[in-house]
């Protein structure tokens, strides 16, 4: 029998999937095929996280809810994708191509590319990996090994109740709370995106004791950190983010914790976690009482900062005349769209600007600045420094 040669099988399975594939040997790329051009791999931000991956079958998930499947064979490793069973809108395909360092002259056809893929459940992309696994190695797996199933939320559920019977007939004490009071006051402040009350309120905040949910204090923290994680998120979604940025926030806050091994870091990342809720909430709330008008065309503009974003078209996108759009958005928030528009991607450059390593080139061409010279004077402008004063001041 003649050996197996891997190439030809990634480029069945490439061309079967409509995705993307990846073969590493020793480390090393000695092979990509993909049906679907891209002028530059969507995996380039993920590298170190899918190279971490050790399972021989296993998969990586994108803050951005694209997943890659992974699998290891000796020194062999194969890396499909990015999929998912519902691809990204063109917003947070823009976020990924700006992450990726995709030139702006390519970033249309990079787009065309995202869109071009073939959406595929998780499930599938791990079954399809199984079977080459199996060829490669012999091994059989199936999803049930890789992925959460059936049998263990049984398992799970007869230990949990045994455990909550023995303390009841043990006679175990309760640890007191006193959350719900700390808890009330913390999420109104977020759902109202009150940055400077939530300043405030920390610094006279009582301590907090949220009973026992590990049974050693790092974990305890950790355990605490996911519990706020998850009230903040829904309070910010009550208070007009969308879903799907405030999980997606959730996740990155509580994959950083799990990370840190020092209580002070933990604590600090909680405290920054939720003033970055509070100021998103804020940067979509105008006014005591926001309009319904003024929080959707706010989390319109934040959704398309990379594009050149023009009041004819938010005004279409609303279904009202540019006159009666602009006429309104006013009075409900005191300024003009116009004026609303470039303050966001003013702010969000300075974000940039500040945390990242981007050129300034490249900033404004993400923010959808036709070039440099124009980006920076409109920059200028808004903040009395160009970019380059603004980012080393």
């Amino acid at each position: 029998m003649e050996p197996l040669n891997i190439r030809y099988l990634c480029q069945a399975i490439g061309s079967l999937s409509g995705l993307p594939i990846r073969l590493y040997e020793d480390g090393e790329l000695s092979f990509f095929y993909s049906v679907v051009r891209f002028p530059r791999d969507p995996m380039t931000p993920y590298q170190a996280e899918i190279h971490a991956i050790t399972d021989h079958v296993g998969y990586f998930v994108t803050p951005r809810f694209l997943y890659y499947g992974v699998l290891n064979a000796g020194t062999t490793k194969l890396v499909i994708g990015p999929t998912a069973q519902v691809l990204p809108g063109d917003a947070q395909l823009r976020e990924l191509a700006f992450a990726a360092d995709v030139p702006k002259e390519e970033t249309a056809a990079f787009l065309d590319g995202m869109h071009s893929l073939v959406p595929l459940p998780l499930e599938s992309l791990l079954m399809m990996l199984c079977a080459v696994n199996h060829v490669l190695s012999g091994e059989q797996l199936e999803i049930n090994d890789i992925a959460i199933h059936e049998a263990e939320q049984h398992r799970i559920k007869r230990s949990v109740e045994q455990k909550r019977t023995e303390r009841k007939y043990r006679g175990e004490p309760t640890v007191p709370h006193n959350t719900m009071q700390i808890e009330d006051t913390l999420l109104s402040i977020v759902r109202s995106g009150d940055a400077a009350a939530l300043r405030q309120w920390i610094k006279k905040a009582p301590p907090v004791r949220g009973g026992v949910l590990a049974a050693d204090q790092l974990r305890q923290i950790k355990n605490t950190f996911i519990v706020t994680a998850t009230l903040v998120s829904r309070a910010a979604i009550q208070g007009g983010l969308p879903s799907e940025d405030a999980l997606s926030l959730s996740d990155g806050f509580i994959r950083q914790a799990e990370l840190l091994n020092a209580q002070s870091a933990i604590a600090n990342l909680q405290y920054n976690m939720v003033l970055e809720y509070t100021e998103q909430v804020e940067r979509i709330r105008r006014g005591v009482q926001p309009s319904k008008l003024a929080i959707e065309v706010a989390n319109y503009v934040q959704h398309h900062l990379s594009e050149p974003i023009r009041t004819e078209a938010l005004a279409k996108s609303f279904f009202l005349s540019r006159t009666h759009f602009s006429a309104r958005f006013k009075k409900e928030t005191g300024e003009t769209p116009t004026h609303f528009i470039l303050r966001e991607k003013m702010e969000e450059a300075k974000r940039l600007l500040r945390y990242t390593d981007k050129s300034s080139a490249a900033i404004g061409a993400y923010l959808g600045y036709s070039s440099q010279g124009h980006f920076s004077r409109v920059f200028r402008q808004y903040t009395g420094q160009t970019p380059i004063e603004y980012r080393e001041g």
